[in-house]
């Protein structure tokens, strides 16, 4: 097994975190190709060398590419059905499947207005009504994974799952914009940010000395 995941900043990109931590909640070997974004046409090059979507991430097993985080999860899960990355009940699963789902194509204003800055000094900001919607939705969705599956252990589906992983980057959105949450909510976001693989992400992220000023305008 060859695994190479391409990501970008891990400051700055969110995307680039969910497989990530998927493969490394999972245990799954890989080799890391990590491209600044934004910084000019050689590093786009460099990304369209591994894909012709030119975004990140993107997931090389020998010949076979795959990108986008939901994509990368779902290849992996299918690849290494033994590797937990979704709940083995097929009730759990589909409900797994569902969040994720909703955390890909959904949460535009929050995704908008408070952007993945993990060095960004943390402080409160004004919300649009569409953003605090967002915020109160995902607590509700946390909530009820942890009433209906959180039994078996401390993540949303008991054992850590790719859901998780899906849902990591909001904790970072959280904790950065100080965004006040429900105390259910508050013991999930303690949960993720104990978990190795995020502090590992976490302390790479903050020892990355570039910055991109249209992110720091907030």
């Amino acid at each position: 097994m060859s695994l190479t995941l391409v990501i970008g900043n891990k400051n700055y990109s969110s995307w680039s975190m969910r497989p990530w931590l998927a493969l490394k909640g999972a245990k799954l070997p890989f080799e890391e190709v990590s491209i600044p974004l934004y910084t000019g046409t050689a590093d786009k090059q460099r990304i369209l060398a591994f894909a012709p979507s030119g975004k990140v991430p993107i997931l090389v097993d020998g010949s076979i590419t795959v990108w986008d985080s939901l994509a990368i999860v779902e290849y992996l899960a299918e690849r290494f059905p033994n590797a937990g990355l979704w709940p083995e009940q097929a009730a759990g699963r589909a409900h797994a499947r569902a969040i994720a789902a909703e955390m890909h194509s959904g949460f535009a204003a929050l995704r908008q207005e408070c952007g993945m800055n993990i060095h960004r000094p943390i402080r409160a900001k004004v919300l649009s009504d569409d953003a605090k919607a967002n915020i109160a939705r995902i607590q509700d969705i946390w909530t009820d994974c942890r009433a209906r599956y959180g039994h078996g252990g401390p993540f949303l589906f008991g054992a850590f799952t790719a859901a998780d992983a899906m849902y990591a980057p909001v904790i970072h959105r959280f904790r950065t914009y100080a965004i006040e949450v429900r105390s259910e909510a508050q013991s999930y976001m303690t949960t993720m940010q104990q978990l190795p693989a995020f502090r590992e992400w976490t302390d790479a992220a903050l020892k990355e000395t570039l910055v991109i000023e249209r992110f720091e305008q907030d």
